[in-house]
């Protein structure tokens, strides 16, 4: 069964946009076929303030796997990039991240689905809203374009012009 999954990725180490669009690439070959990709966003980091601006974007692919392999693969394509799990919220060349599994809620120690903070951060909704603004969150029954007016996050966001 095919869904609708948004996933936000991002990098704030090295060349930020090839590392992007090496992400999309290997999402779209070896894991789901990618519909819709947003804007690249410049965006100061969030939590850990003391460390380069990120790149962010967010696709939206179709997928048949379940979530949970999902998440297996997209952690193994981090792996496969050189993202190292040093400290929460550090500097990284790629983070990728499941935003929405179709309208599914998943809560397990794995994976928690939609994305827990997902709402509270203005570089995953704004790319969001802008190709998406419609969709639903499952558990907050609001849309994305809804969440991003409604954001309390001032962490400025802008489109990337390189």
């Amino acid at each position: 069964m095919n869904r609708t999954v948004f996933i936000s990725i991002g990098s704030n180490l090295g060349n930020r946009k090839a590392h992007l669009n090496q992400c999309r690439k290997l999402i779209d070959q070896y894991v789901c076929r990618i519909i819709k990709t947003s804007s690249i966003y410049e965006t100061r980091a969030w939590g850990k303030t003391d460390q380069p601006d990120f790149l962010n974007q967010v696709i939206q692919v179709e997928c048949s796997v379940p979530a949970v392999d999902l998440l297996e693969k997209i952690l193994s394509i981090e792996m496969d990039m050189g993202r190292l799990r040093k400290e929460k919220w550090g500097a990284r060349v790629i983070d990728i991240d499941i935003i929405y599994f179709g309208d599914e809620i998943i809560a397990s120690n794995q994976l928690i689905i939609p994305h827990p903070r997902m709402h509270e951060r203005n570089f995953v909704l704004i790319p969001l809203a802008e190709i998406s603004p419609d969709f639903v969150h499952p558990l907050l029954k609001k849309s994305n374009e809804q969440l991003a007016c409604e954001s309390s996050d001032r962490l400025s966001v802008k489109i990337f012009k390189d």
